[in-house]
């Protein structure tokens, strides 16, 4: 595998990455998508999405299956192989891609590593994570059918994510650490008017604990700084933290320039700091991520990287 030079290689199978592998394939590059875990990214993690131009009230896995399906059929290689490094040598302008499968060696290179969920950072968080802390409701909501489920969050995601375990759960309690929701005034006036829904607003979550399962929790009220622990049978309720993601940027390091949050810069092209080098989606900084300008930033990249490798796509 190493002895092959790919013209590129995308990392990341969310949108970023698919869109990308689209609009490789129309130019006729020799490109590889690599995935770590799952096609789709962090489209996986929700179960309706409503604002995808042109395709409304979409249910998650199936606009995943159709951009996969879109992008295979053009020509594209979707593998599924972790990437541990990313080398780039000045001397010869490749780039070495390193997974269990191999080494893969590009001219160009576009990375849509994406983001992961950001911890909520109270005691016993990661303990209980997988055993009643969960960061995806859509993933395992159906463990907490008619049980008390927290959502802690005040955001867009935390909203819908909310909204959706009221659908499932006995009763849904939303712990807000601002006086106010962040997310879409539809959103709140969904959640204000649902019945099942509870908002407690200047509140954080200070500590999880039981024997194997959540058994209590400790909150506080962001006020007065006063807290007080509230004590469930074991298996009764569930955490979901659902308080913003933090990009996965790990693996560009030295390759790439970084604002204060983390996040890749670039320009509106997606070129970096290294020739060849070329982000997408939500590792880089950006005013807004979705699925839309995820898609879009794989459509330059794409068209970017093309054109470096002296094959631009034509319309």
């Amino acid at each position: 595998m190493s002895e092959h030079i790919h013209d590129l290689v995308i990392v990341g199978g969310g949108p970023a990455g698919l869109s990308a592998a689209i609009y490789a394939s129309r130019s006729m590059l020799d490109a590889v998508t690599l995935e770590r875990e799952a096609v789709g990214g962090q489209m996986v993690l929700t179960s309706e999405i409503d604002n995808y131009p042109g395709v409304p009230h979409a249910q998650a896995f199936d606009l995943v299956d159709s951009m996969r399906t879109q992008a295979e059929d053009l020509g594209a290689r979707i593998e599924m192989s972790p990437v541990s490094s990313i080398d780039w040598s000045e001397s010869d302008g490749l780039f070495r891609v390193q997974t269990p499968d191999g080494v893969y060696v590009s001219r160009a290179l576009i990375a849509a590593p994406g983001a992961r969920p950001r911890p909520a950072g109270f005691l016993g968080e990661r303990e209980f994570t997988g055993r009643g802390v969960s960061y995806c409701a859509t993933c395992d909501g159906m463990f907490y059918r008619n049980k008390h489920v927290f959502v802690v969050g005040g955001g867009n995601s935390a909203a819908e994510e909310a909204l959706f375990l009221a659908r499932i759960a006995a009763r849904v309690t939303m712990v807000v650490r601002k006086d106010h929701l962040r997310a879409l005034r539809a959103l709140v006036d969904e959640l204000t008017a649902n019945e099942r829904v509870e908002i407690r607003y200047e509140t954080s979550i200070v500590r999880v604990s039981g024997d194997g399962l959540p058994g209590a929790i400790t909150f506080r009220d962001n006020r007065s700084g006063d807290e007080h622990t509230e004590t469930f049978d074991e298996g009764s309720v569930g955490i979901f933290v659902l308080v913003g993601r933090e990009p996965e940027t790990a693996l560009l390091d030295g390759l790439v320039e970084l604002d204060d949050a983390g996040y890749v810069v670039s320009d509106e092209r997606m070129v970096t700091r290294t020739p060849g080098l070329y982000v997408a989606g939500d590792a880089r900084s950006k005013p807004l991520r979705q699925i839309v300008t995820a898609a879009a930033d794989g459509a330059v990249a794409a068209t970017s990287a093309a054109a470096f490798l002296g094959r631009p796509i034509d319309g």
